[in-house]
């Protein structure tokens, strides 16, 4: 029988990397665009910025110290996608002085305050799945669960950020695509979806 830590992060993994919910997993492939296989160290942190966010906000809403509106949030999700895919398009100039910059820059700083304040929304997002799963296992473990949980989610992250940079590494070295193009399609793409998901879940209809 599956220890409760267990399931719970099985099922943080799985939502996560749950394709049919991909909003999430296209934020953080917009997020990290901007970055080679080299600035694995700046992908890290921009991740654990996304990860303290999210978490923060998870475990307020499972505990029922915050509301959450379930349809702004949802419309607020593919909001985060297109400011940060616009954000991508316009600051970012992929000159080879920028990857080896330092790992604390004004542009960089941005997109770190983006996944820490952007994964506030999310965990909001998070919130509603999570406690349809405790309400129905009860509440006694619920600091264990909303642990294993964030530690799933942020497994799943980590693995859809391995695919992302190892995607970037075959489109620069392999097929030669430029840095700024390989950027262009992507967030172009991310902007164009996002743009979708918000006409759709507009809460003010």
């Amino acid at each position: 029988m599956q220890s409760v830590f267990q399931t719970y992060l099985e099922l943080g993994f799985a939502h996560i990397a749950d394709l049919a919910g991909y909003d999430h997993i296209l934020f953080i492939v917009v997020l990290c665009a901007i970055y080679r296989l080299e600035e694995w160290r700046k992908v890290a942190i921009l991740v654990t910025a996304f990860t303290l966010g999210h978490s923060l906000t998870l475990g307020l809403a499972a505990m029922n110290i915050i509301g959450v509106n379930t349809k702004l949030i949802e419309f607020l999700i593919p909001l985060t996608i297109f400011v940060t895919s616009i954000y991508n398009v316009i600051f970012h100039k992929f000159d080879q002085k920028e990857i080896r910059s330092d790992t604390f820059t004004r542009n960089l700083n941005v997109n770190y305050a983006f996944a820490l304040i952007f994964g506030l929304i999310h965990g909001m997002g998070f919130s509603n799945f999570f406690r349809a799963l405790t309400l129905s296992g009860g509440e006694n473990d619920l600091l264990l669960q909303l642990l294993a949980f964030n530690v799933g989610v942020e497994l799943g992250q980590l693995a859809i950020v391995t695919v992302i940079l190892l995607s970037s590494f075959l489109a620069f070295n392999v097929f030669r695509i430029k840095q700024r193009e390989y950027n262009l399609f992507v967030s172009g793409a991310a902007a164009g979806l996002s743009l979708v998901m918000m006409l759709e879940r507009n809460p003010f209809t």
